[in-house]
């Protein structure tokens, strides 16, 4: 199907919205930007950007360590993105969510405060192909000094989790079951709500890296059924260096902490402290608390655009893209799921990714080109790196006219 065969897609004031971006207006090398990286990290609206600003213009202090107007206000501030990420992630409770600096530290916090204390030599681990070294990496890690292992599900050639294998692989050894929501590489969705249902059968608590869900889709922890839940701030419209870890009261209570240092305590002697109850004996020392206001802002954006809207415009640009990517001679796609979020990673013949996504540049289009943190990915595919379209909402149709032409463009360069 050519670009003028595609269906009139459904009514959506892209344009308002891209209004309220100020970095999209940019050209970059004399060109309109075209912005396509949003997997690795979104732009962010003006509303968020006046957040940031206003909290050091008019209410700059430390949280929890003054009772002066200022701290308080600022408490205030940072204690509301709490509340805003609980009704986000739809937890059961407030005190549930851990805000760290993304799913990164989230992992690790898991990782070390969770699954160090009760790994032994013979447990493992198990994670998948597809994920993230987020949610490799720290697994490693701590099954190194505990002699555990860790083993990964398989996928196929389209991208998708085969399901039964990971089921299969839910053996008694495994203390801790990982997946990730949302593929960065693939955008392949993976069916959650199922493979926690599995892990509660066996008794296997069940971690999800949703970093490239929650920009795209609502999050229900208690409908997914999980035990532990990561996001990241920065793909969500929100400041860098913020995020958050929802999990099950009852392996908050029975973890130690990961951090140590101011405000997670009760009281510190000598002889031992006594900690504070979560969420806060997980957040020692001063947080990024300008950031954690700024997302509290991302997150009522969201809430203005609505999730459902949102959804189906990705949609459209997902199929749209994937369409006119067709028509270039010699490109391959990486992943085709059933189920995806916006992301496509392709190849195109007789090209390195990394010369295509340099190019590119110069003609005003920003892509993401390398391993994509997922080498065992890229391994499974027999390919050194991909070039990855991640799109968001606030893309257009036209943007993807224009990077087909400058693709095709730089093709002729290369080829």
């Amino acid at each position: 199907m050519t670009s003028s065969q595609a269906s009139t897609p459904t009514v959506f004031d892209v344009q308002r919205i891209r209004a309220d971006f100020p970095l999209l207006a940019r050209r970059v090398h004399d060109k309109p930007l075209v912005y396509f990286d949003n997997a690795n990290t979104s732009q962010k609206p003006l509303s968020v950007i006046e957040a940031v600003d206003n909290h050091y213009r008019e209410h700059n202090a430390n949280v929890a360590r003054a009772v002066h107007q200022l701290g308080e206000e600022a408490t205030a501030a940072y204690e509301s993105a709490r509340d805003r990420l609980a009704r986000f992630l739809n937890a059961p409770s407030r005190n549930e969510v851990i805000l760290t600096t993304g799913t990164t530290q989230s992992i690790n916090l898991v990782a070390y405060s969770y699954a160090l204390p009760q790994l032994k030599p013979g447990d493992s681990i198990l994670t998948t192909v597809m994920e993230h070294h987020a949610n490799i990496v720290p697994w490693q890690l701590v099954a190194a000094r505990s002699g555990a292992t860790v083993k990964a599900a398989p996928i196929d050639q389209r991208g998708e989790l085969i399901v039964e294998k990971y089921v299969e692989l839910l053996t008694p050894e495994v203390k801790l079951a990982c997946v990730t929501h949302v593929s960065n590489v693939l955008g392949t969705v993976n069916p959650v709500r199922e493979i926690a249902r599995e892990c509660r059968k066996r008794g296997i608590p069940l971690l999800v890296d949703g970093s490239q869900a929650a920009p795209h889709r609502p999050v229900d922890v208690q409908a997914l059924g999980c035990d532990f839940y990561a996001v990241t701030g920065h793909k969500m419209l929100g400041p860098t260096g913020t995020g958050a870890l929802w999990a099950k009261r009852e392996h908050l209570e029975a973890m130690p902490p990961f951090f140590g240092g101011g405000e997670m305590i009760r009281e510190v002697r000598f002889s031992g402290t006594t900690f504070a109850a979560p969420p806060h004996k997980f957040e020692a020392g001063t947080p990024n608390i300008a950031g954690f206001v700024g997302l509290s802002a991302a997150i009522d954006y969201y809430a203005s655009v609505g999730f459902e809207a949102i959804h189906a415009w990705e949609q459209q640009l997902l199929h749209y893209a994937t369409e006119r990517l067709r028509e270039v001679p010699g490109l391959r796609i990486i992943g085709e799921a059933a189920e995806k979020e916006p992301v496509i990673s392709f190849l195109l013949e007789g090209a390195q990714a990394t010369d295509l996504a340099t190019l590119l540049d110069l003609q005003g289009v920003a892509v993401r080109s390398g391993h994509h943190c997922a080498h065992p990915l890229m391994q499974f595919y027999g390919v050194p790196a991909t070039l990855r379209v991640s799109l968001a909402f606030y893309n257009t149709r036209e943007e993807i006219d224009a990077f087909v032409v400058a693709l095709l463009k730089v093709r002729k360069l290369l080829l």
